[in-house]
């Protein structure tokens, strides 16, 4: 009971500690802002934020890759900002834009577009993959109806100047309810794919009331015609990408697609400002520099994230010589750099003698550099091993760039979801560093506080590898009755998930039990493997999650691993000097027999050593290329 009570204290301490910090925020915020319009807009942050957490803890794991591209794709309502940018002040004819605003607003725009469209069209063909046969037909056509009449009514209003503004506000709250149902969507693969409906729904509904903004605004019709242009060509580039997309290449596309996100932040803020010098007030002016801030890291971290799982980068962190500190003098910088953006009569106090216009463009130009240095830095110094976590922190990170976008511009709808997304990408993070045993302020801080292990520290392996055939495993299939296949990156890679499908649809139908075991960071990012069995028609019922499997697999008679190796490494519970120690894993060793597909013996993971399971005497080793040796196995069953 001692125990008990000690533990429930600690949890109590902990949650006044995090409603200290609200309250001390809350008032902070009260203190400084000079408008009540800024108290409902955080109001109604605050009220989306509490939607999101509630919804996303709804989504099924195996739905995780399907949210992090509909959240990706909602995000690109960063072209709102764009479009009001090139409204503003736009009295020319031509569709060349005339300022340095308006140039900012179209690059917004165009990178909003591609992040839409490329987003929205990937998210529907990953669904695609969970439909079966015996699903009922889907009517989504019918949703048009409401829909028509919601824009229709936006467009009557235009058309009779009859309260538009209030009928405009009116369609963004439908955008917004359309953006949190989308997520709740995504809850179980039966309503998945109404989520996406409804997230494009939410989008389109979000660029027909800024549409009527920007009329109110007094936009040109040479306005309106850039962003017909760059919309149409973003749209057209963003569904280019997305058609050469499988599930294998899903992880870095998503993180190309997060850095869109973040130059599209960077780019309205900047405009914001430009179009607006010496009119902003002090919430304005901070929202615009904590954008900048944002989008910066989101834009380079993201770039690094797609190199890595690309390949075009090694996966190997980056260990400069005093990271923190490094990380820490670039906040410093920043954190100066906004005192100077908001006060630029600090420059007296300094004897810089400055226009204070020219000062607060330095420093936001400063900002914008640092912060993308930040960036880099930060995800660099993160071995690939972690990348599907750092995808769920860019995916966050976007949501909160959007939400700063809202507060600049005083848009309600972006607060709103831009909240949604960040909290949700947060939980996402949250989870998947449960999921790896990582701290999580480990991985927002570039690995802040961890040391390496050292080279020769890991403990020695004993034995020898046993070298297995097809013709064993399949013989050892045959004489069992139970039967988990253990999915890796490399089933991706190899493309063998139709072979390993059919491979466990003979089994069943011999009448043995089938099922397969899913890491939550198998892959490249979370989900990734479910989308790939989902591609291959494996049912959901046979899909466990690694919770759900982990204490069944000392009454298994046969263990299949394709192409994992972190994942079902027991150095994760015996080895404290390894990487990847603490980190929960597959426990397949413990079944009776065990049969790991690789292509060559010393082929290490993201943990850089060779998995220890493959030095027991219940594990043989399959060695080739996973395709051809399930296509092998298949021919041979």
């Amino acid at each position: 009971m001692h125990d008990l009570n000690e533990k429930q204290k600690a949890d109590f301490i902990k949650n006044a500690g995090i409603a200290s910090l609200a309250a001390f925020s809350l008032l902070a915020f009260g203190f400084n802002t000079d408008s009540q319009d800024n108290v409902s807009l955080l109001s109604t942050f605050a009220l989306a934020g509490l939607a999101g957490y509630q919804v996303v803890w709804g989504v099924a794991p195996a739905l995780h890759s399907p949210l992090m591209a509909v959240t990706n794709a909602i995000s690109g309502m960063t072209a709102l900002g764009g479009m009001l940018l090139l409204a503003h002040g736009n009295s020319g004819s031509s569709l060349i834009p005339n300022t340095p605003s308006h140039w900012m607003g179209a690059i917004a725009t165009l990178l909003s577009f591609i992040n839409i469209s490329g987003g929205f069209l990937i998210t529907g063909k990953m669904l695609e993959f969970f439909r079966r046969p015996e699903d009922p037909k889907d009517y989504f056509g019918l949703y048009a109806i409401p829909s028509a009449l919601l824009v229709g009514g936006l467009g009557a209003s235009y058309l009779s100047g009859n309260n538009l503004e209030s009928v405009s506000g009116s369609v963004g709250i439908a955008s917004a309810i359309c953006c949190i149902a989308a997520i709740a969507g995504l809850a179980d693969q039966k309503t998945a794919r109404t989520g996406n409906v409804l997230g494009i729904a939410g989008v389109t509904f979000g660029l027909a009331s800024t549409a009527a903004d920007m009329s109110l605004a007094g936009a040109t019709p040479a306005a309106f015609s850039q962003v017909g242009l760059l919309g149409g060509v973003g749209m057209a580039l963003g569904a280019s990408v997305a058609s050469q997309v499988g599930p294998t290449e899903l992880p870095q596309t998503v993180a190309a697609f997060h850095s869109l996100v973040g130059m599209a932040a960077m780019a309205g803020a900047a405009g914001e400002w430009l179009g607006n010098v010496g009119e902003l007030d002090t919430g304005t002016m901070s929202a615009i520099y904590l954008a900048t801030f944002i989008g910066g890291i989101t834009f380079t971290g993201s770039v690094v994230a797609f190199s890595k799982l690309a390949g075009m980068m090694k996966s190997s962190p980056l260990t400069l010589p005093g990271r923190d500190q490094l990380n820490l003098a670039m906040v410093s910088v920043i954190a100066a750099g906004m005192a100077a953006f908001l006060n630029p009569d600090l420059a007296g106090s300094l004897n810089v003698d400055m226009n204070p216009e020219t000062l607060q463009l330095e420093s936001l130009s400063l900002n914008a550099v640092v912060s993308s240095i930040l960036g880099y830095h930060l995800v660099a110094s993160i071995g690939g091993a972690d990348m599907p976590v750092v995808i769920t922190v860019l995916n966050s990170y976007s949501g909160w760039a959007l939400c700063a976008e809202g507060f600049l511009l005083g848009n309600a709808l972006l607060a709103q979801v831009g909240a949604l997304i960040g909290f949700s990408g947060a939980i996402l993070t949250w989870i998947m560093c449960e999921a790896m045993g990582r701290s999580i302020t480990a991985v927002i801080f570039g690995g802040a506080g961890t040391v390496a292990p050292k080279a020769g520290e890991t403990t020695a392996m004993e034995g020898d590898i046993t070298i297995g055939s097809v013709d064993n495993m399949m013989e050892s299939l045959l004489e069992a009755k139970n039967i988990v296949i253990v999915p890796g990156y490399g089933l991706a890679v190899a493309q063998a998930q139709f072979a390993i499908a059919d491979i466990a649809k003979k089994l069943k139908e011999m009448g043995k039990n089938v099922r397969f075991g899913i890491h939550p960071v198998a892959g490249r990012m979370p989900g990734q493997l479910n989308v790939l069995l989902a591609e291959a028609n494996v049912p959901y019922d046979v899909v466990f999650e690694m919770d759900e499997i982990n204490d069944d697999f000392e009454d298994t008679d046969v263990t299949l691993v394709i192409g994992a190796s972190d994942t079902v490494s027991s150095a994760a519970e015996d080895d404290p000097n390894c990487s990847i120690y603490g980190m929960p894993v597959l426990r397949v060793w413990k079944s009776h027999m065990v049969f790991v597909l690789k292509r060559t013996v010393g082929n290490t993971g993201y943990a850089g050593m060779e998995n220890p399971i493959l030095f027991k005497d219940n594990v043989e080793v399959v060695l080739g290329d996973a395709h051809e040796t399930c296509e092998a196995l298949r021919s041979a069953l």
